[in-house]
């Protein structure tokens, strides 16, 4: 049964950790059946090894027929030869239930934060996806490969258990009680491991949320001076998780010492008890070595057993963990109103703005946040009265406002892939560094107008956001190869490919927060005139202080505690608003003194 890492994963089974992984078994069942039948055979068979001994021993050994004991002795080793060949089959068949449930649980998880989108991030933190991603996907399908040899194990304990019966009632009943016995011995310290291990994968998903935060706030805590002051609170959460994991560590050890200590006071017991039966007559000598291989045999189904007790126990709170993900659901869409038809104004009764259509509105305010919420409430990511037209945002189906409204964060993800792929033009490549004008990813048979229409928005997408030099830079263009971020990129010019991204998509309402925070005065006044000639006609939001961005703008919101406190163009305000002045001279000032972002 081949694995189709690309397939429908079906609908996941979210009510619980352990229905979660019984779905899991169910979308893979004659694998899992397989496995299981391959396992329980594979351990049987290394019962038959101590019985084909007994019959050596008592037909071919004591006797002293030697063609007996060559025929019992070939038996053994044919046995063995089948049985390494169903012990590889076994693994790789659990091999690939792993395989299956590890790509399974990634799609439904990865297909889940996508029909999230955007409220994600407002429901659950990074630190908690990454865990999950990370090590809870690890965790479940590494569970999964214990089934098969659990239900094994299972078999071959009665196998055992019927052969004992048949050499003594008193070591079989010995033999039958073992089990239950270690169930009852090791089924609290499994419930125990339970709970250890959800509060460790709790506080790693926040460990994991600090890192990403420290990683991505590096260089402004270096400015501030508080790279030392983290880095303690770092080091400190570091240690408890440290100790959470002895914790862990701990019940782990407790259950791997009683899984390998009690089936060796187990053998003990019963060759101690089979030693007095063949002592007294009762059992013979071949039979004592057969209960012998009997119960040595009957360690692999015990450790099995156990393997499986310690992997499920893991198993089902990684789970847990990922069915209280697929259980978040995104804001519901109660929208019935169709949007209107025809550009129109956009207005948020909280703050005043007012953005009239086809016209470049810039927001200007000390805090930025002011502003940011603002851009999030005339796109519908926070609920809010905003109307758009005489209808509220509120009524109109989500999926229209997506199409028509953008919102360009500048932190926005870059995924790693070529410089194509991140700004969404995977259609397009050069054929050469920089020169977009060669189409790349089309059939062959593609209508050449609709390649060089694609070719020509991506082109003007890079002259609007001064982007073209870095496609010359780069050494295969728009085929280089970027890592996850765009890390092997500067600020500014992951700001301006970020921006190109937004510039492709031609959106009707464009909204963006400060596109070009990151870029030295030259550039940002470059980006400015052509930003405006780019989206000459339609609706473009800017949430900015830079003077050369708000000289562009046909109308200037000056807002102060969120509320729109004046409106005008940049130079009315500037000669009316002594609040408006102060703050753009003291931008104006900063980017002069700064130093200049590529």
């Amino acid at each position: 049964m081949r694995i189709d890492a690309y397939e429908d994963p079906g609908t996941p089974d979210h009510r619980g950790g352990w229905r979660y992984l019984a779905w899991l078994v169910r979308r893979q069942w004659p694998r899992c059946l397989a496995g299981a039948v391959l396992a329980s055979v594979w351990m049987v068979l290394l019962a038959a090894t101590p019985y084909l001994m007994a019959r050596a021993v008592d037909h071919g050994l004591a006797p002293g027929d030697l063609g007996a004991l060559a025929g019992w002795t070939g038996a053994m080793v044919a046995v063995g030869g089948v049985n390494a060949w169903l012990g590889m089959l076994r693994h790789r068949t659990m091999t690939k239930v792993r395989l299956d449930a590890n790509f399974r649980t990634v799609k439904v998880v990865v297909a889940h934060a996508t029909r999230l989108g955007a409220a994600l991030r407002g429901q659950v933190g990074a630190g908690e996806v990454v865990t999950i991603g990370v090590g809870d996907v690890q965790t479940i399908s590494t569970s999964l490969t214990a089934v098969g040899p659990g239900v094994g194990a299972i078999t071959a304990y009665a196998a055992v258990g019927g052969l004992m019966l048949s050499v003594s009632p008193r070591l079989a009943l010995v033999v039958l009680l073992g089990v239950p016995l270690l169930g009852v011995l090791l089924g609290p310290l499994m419930g125990r491991l339970q709970g250890r291990e959800a509060e460790y994968r709790e506080r790693q998903s926040v460990l994991t949320a600090r890192i990403g935060d420290l990683a991505g706030g590096l260089r402004v805590l270096n400015g501030l001076g508080g790279k030392g002051l983290v880095a303690d609170a770092f080091r400190r959460d570091s240690g408890l998780l440290r100790e959470q994991g002895y914790r862990v560590g701990a019940v782990t050890s407790w259950i791997q010492a009683l899984g390998v200590g009690l089936p060796v006071l187990f053998l003990a017991l019963v060759t101690w008890l089979g030693a007095r039966l063949a002592a007294q007559g009762q059992i013979s000598v071949g039979e004592l070595v057969s209960v012998y291989g009997y119960v040595v045999a009957l360690g692999w189904p015990v450790a099995f057993l156990i393997e499986m007790g310690h992997q499920l126990s893991r198993g089902v709170v990684a789970a847990r963990r990922v069915v209280a993900f697929l259980r978040l659901e995104p804001e519901p869409d109660t929208g019935t109103r169709d949007a209107p038809a025809e550009p129109s104004v956009l207005y948020d009764p909280a703050s005043g703005v007012r953005v009239l259509p086809g016209r470049l509105t810039a927001l200007v305010t000390t805090r930025p946040s002011d502003a940011t919420d603002i851009l999030d409430r005339l796109a519908r990511y926070t609920p809010s009265d905003a109307t758009w037209g005489d209808i509220p945002l509120a009524d109109i189906p989500l999926p229209q406002i997506r199409a028509r409204i953008l919102v360009a964060d500048p932190e926005a993800d870059l995924f790693a892939g070529t410089l194509s792929d991140v700004i969404g033009a995977q259609d397009i490549a050069p054929g050469g560094a920089g020169n977009c004008a060669t189409s790349h990813g089309a059939p062959a048979d593609a209508p050449q107008h609709t390649r060089a229409d694609a070719t020509a928005n991506l082109t003007a997408a890079l002259h609007a956001a001064a982007a073209e030099d870095i496609v010359r830079s780069l050494p295969d263009g728009l085929k280089t190869q970027l890592a996850a971020q765009a890390h092997d990129l500067s600020g500014g010019q992951r700001q301006r490919i970020r921006l190109a991204r937004a510039l492709l998509t031609a959106p009707e309402i464009l909204l963006a927060a400060e596109p070009t925070s990151a870029l030295d005065a030259h550039t940002e006044a470059t980006v400015a005139d052509r930003l405006r000639h780019a989206r000459q006609g339609r609706t473009t939001v800017l949430a900015a202080t830079s003077p050369l961005l708000l000289d562009r703008a046909d109308v200037v919101h000056h807002l102060v505690d969120g509320k729109v406190a004046a409106t005008g163009t940049h130079r009315e305000l500037l000669d009316s608003e002594p609040g408006y002045r102060a703050l753009v001279a003291r931008d104006d000032e900063g980017a002069e003194e700064g130093e200049p972002a590529r």
